[in-house]
């Protein structure tokens, strides 16, 4: 039986969208700070002093939304040599396995991050005064998004189906199923 091939769901869109938004955004504003910062620097000899601490906090932004997305295009690297020796309903199975194991990883480290908020929460910027649970709330907001979609992958792979491929990222291979 071949595998069906499916458009992203809604689920799999709206990640893409928040997280390609969030990526642009973080990236913008870290370049523009960044930019201004070094142009008064050179200019006046002065600087400003929040101008490090508001990319220090946007970065790790920058950086899980960059995951996710990859994640959600299938673009990580896997080691995928013993999978692809064995007939296709082993194959099939291995992909459901290991996909609900990735979940339930990805789960555990939803709960770690989230029983960590309440501690960093209090410990704050020294300019700003920004609590480091923002920092942490990127990560568990993408470790919620990368369980997501790996439970959409491996109902994909029970369901034996697999998304098409994406034109705009040509050479992209797609995770799911």
């Amino acid at each position: 039986m071949t595998d069906a091939i499916v458009e992203r769901n809604a689920l799999e869109r709206a990640i893409v969208v928040i997280c390609s938004f969030v990526l642009w955004l973080t990236m913008v504003v870290i370049f523009l700070i960044l930019t201004a910062n070094t142009l008064l620097r050179y200019i006046s000899g002065t600087s400003l002093q929040w101008a490090n601490e508001v990319p220090e906090l946007l970065f790790p932004w920058l950086v899980m939304s960059g995951v996710v997305l990859a994640a959600e295009k299938g673009a990580h690297i896997a080691t995928v040599f013993l999978v692809e020796s064995v007939g296709a309903e082993a194959k099939r199975r291995i992909s459901i396995v290991a996909w609900i194991a990735v979940a339930i990883l990805y789960a555990v480290l939803v709960r770690a991050t989230w029983s960590m908020l309440e501690i960093v929460h209090d410990e704050r910027t020294p300019i700003l005064q920004i609590p480091t649970s923002v920092t942490y709330g990127c990560v568990l907001a993408g470790m919620v998004m990368l369980s997501l979609l790996a439970l959409q992958s491996a109902w994909r792979a029970w369901r034996r189906v697999r998304v098409a491929q994406d034109d705009s990222e040509p050479g992209a291979q797609v995770a799911q199923g």
